[in-house]
């Protein structure tokens, strides 16, 4: 599937989806990260760097304090880090680690694993009525 490819989901079965993964997420070792700073750190690894703290704000729509406390809980956590902008000393960029890779590459596969478990083959969900 290439990027921009639409796929045909209902609401229902998305959020089913996404509750299998969370569900996966939560019983694993490993931190349990607010929507805020999951969508931080998605944006950190799945845009084009660099990122600082105002170009996150601007991207998420939130406000800087809030980007700042997301950071600050990655960092805590070894997902991302801070590292002074050589370019303008004043700003810091926010970067990805391998910790925050290999969370990240996991989380991918939990969530390609509960759409697999979502998927009820045509015979089934004909013999149920939906």
């Amino acid at each position: 599937m290439e990027r921009g490819d639409s796929v045909d989901i209902k609401p229902v079965e998305a959020l089913d989806l996404w509750r299998g993964a969370i569900v996966e997420s939560v019983r694993r070792d490993g931190p349990d990260l607010s929507a805020r700073q999951m969508a931080l750190l998605l944006t950190v690894y799945i845009t084009p760097p660099p990122h600082t703290v105002r170009g996150l704000a601007e991207t998420l729509k939130v406000s800087k304090p809030a980007v700042t406390r997301a950071v600050d809980r990655l960092a805590e956590y070894g997902l991302v880090k801070r590292k002074v902008d050589e370019k303008d000393r004043r700003s810091v960029l926010i970067q990805r680690t391998v910790k925050g890779s290999v969370y990240l590459r996991e989380f991918g596969e939990m969530v390609a694993a509960a759409a697999q478990a979502c998927r009820v083959p045509e015979t089934e969900d004909a013999a149920s009525g939906g």
